[in-house]
């Protein structure tokens, strides 16, 4: 390697590339120059170049920043509000009401809270669902995390935008005014076949057509929304969605838990993306996605937490653990969801799932510089013999000590250099105070 310089060189450390050929390097180096990655390799090949900055890994790992498929960011506002409930009691009796009295602000800080809290435990990236998302796509910018957000579409007059009609405007809106930024992709994001009619459904897969954009949908999530779907219509929410012709490349499904062989093929056939939540799915009792049948079909598979009122944290790292163990024990077979595996649907699996593949999601030149280092001189990870197995067995959201995002350094030595805590959780905190007194 000849000589060069750069804006960043982040040294010393065990370089997880997550790219096709999953290259490890010991003694690594990620050169940085302004938000892209322009070189990865041992120390030694990096001995003449100069660099403005150079941060030193401190023998740790340095690895892609962890990408969340799904989350509903603003629920933050709402952790610990309605637990312990099944799910259409927590929706139905508690959140959507929770949520009829949001607005701008609400939304906004909550949002904030997320995005420091996912940028401490080494999420760079983040795929939302939720109402007022100008206000998280805000947050995502000032935060200087990146984001794929969407308006939640349903038949029922929203919080925000009042009748559907104004729905797709709003969307239509977002497109529009965050168009080719660095950070912020817009989804057009349905909430479910039970709450979206056949036309609605039709119309925002049209728009993500029109504009090449992601399209996202809880769907197959309970047996009762299974049933309920067979009944009415003759078909499982996948097999509805096939028939309507809303099954594309483009669409992340989300949760999937109830599925039969033939949703399994459709979802292979049509490269549907699927999201898995394992946490919120185990604590509303709403069963187990079958995601190593998924992943022995090639469909590809991210991981997410969704909103931290079902989760309730926002911790990619619990989020493997969780996943890894859930199958094993769920199919009795202890080599199911290897390490390597889940560590990819929260990479880049991930990426791929939200259309960022060619961006974000593995360690390579050209790709954006979006990067983690996580600190292994610590009881806990001592020794390490595989580090793809730390990071899903061992590791914490705590561990991670520096995030840089496109180019950017976020967070270091676990310091937010975007965000005011103090003052986002001093919002919060007024925010729940008043959420309370709507509840008594």
């Amino acid at each position: 390697m000849t000589m060069n310089s750069t804006d960043i060189l982040v040294s010393n450390g065990t370089v997880l590339t997550m790219d096709s050929k999953d290259t490890q390097l010991r003694n690594g180096v990620v050169a940085i120059e302004k938000d892209k990655i322009i070189a990865v390799g041992h120390m030694d090949e990096f001995s003449t170049w100069k660099a403005s900055r150079i941060i030193d890994a401190r023998g740790g790992i340095i690895m892609p920043g962890l990408v969340n498929a799904h989350t509903h960011a603003s629920m933050t506002c709402f952790r610990g509000l309605a637990d312990d409930l099944p799910l259409m009691t927590w929706l139905n009796e508690h959140i959507f009401p929770a949520e009829s009295k949001l607005d701008y602000n609400k939304v906004y800080y909550g949002a904030l809270l997320a995005c420091a809290e996912m940028i401490l435990s080494g999420t760079t990236c983040f795929c939302d669902m939720y109402l007022f998302e100008d206000a998280v796509a805000g947050a995502a910018k000032e935060a200087k995390i990146r984001a794929v957000v969407g308006e939640v579409l349903y038949d029922f007059p929203s919080p925000n935008y009042g009748p559907i009609e104004k729905g797709f405007a709003y969307t239509e809106n977002l497109i529009k005014k965050w168009k080719d930024d660095p950070l912020i992709t817009i989804a057009v994001e349905p909430h479910t076949p039970y709450l979206c009619a056949p036309d609605l459904l039709k119309r925002a897969s049209s728009l993500s057509e029109d504009y090449n954009l992601p399209i996202v949908i809880h769907v197959s999530e309970t047996e009762i929304e299974v049933s309920n779907s067979q009944d009415q219509h003759g078909l499982t929410p996948i097999g509805f969605l096939a028939d309507l012709q809303i099954l594309s490349p483009n669409l992340l499904a989300c949760h999937c838990v109830v599925l039969t062989d033939e949703d399994i093929a459709l979802l292979k056939r049509y490269d549907v993306k699927v999201a898995h939540m394992p946490e919120s799915n185990m604590k509303l009792a709403s069963g187990i996605s079958p995601v190593p049948k998924l992943l022995k079909e090639g469909v590809c598979v991210g991981l997410g937490t969704d909103g931290s009122a079902s989760n309730n944290n926002l911790d990619l790292f619990l989020e493997m653990d969780t996943a890894a163990k859930l199958h094993k024990v769920n199919t009795f077979d202890p080599t199911v969801m290897d390490a390597n595996t889940v560590l990819k649907m929260c990479t880049i699996e991930g990426a791929r799932a939200l259309g960022l593949g060619d961006l974000t999601g593995s360690l390579e030149p050209g790709k954006k510089a979006d990067l983690i280092i996580i600190d292994t001189h610590k009881p806990h990870l001592t020794p390490m013999y595989n580090p793809a197995s730390h990071l899903v067995y061992a590791v914490r959201g705590n561990d991670v000590t520096t995030s840089i995002i496109n180019g950017e350094v976020v967070m270091e030595d676990r310091k937010l250099m975007t965000i005011d805590i103090e003052k986002v959780m001093k919002d919060v905190n007024t925010i729940a105070e008043e959420i309370k007194s709507n509840f008594t």
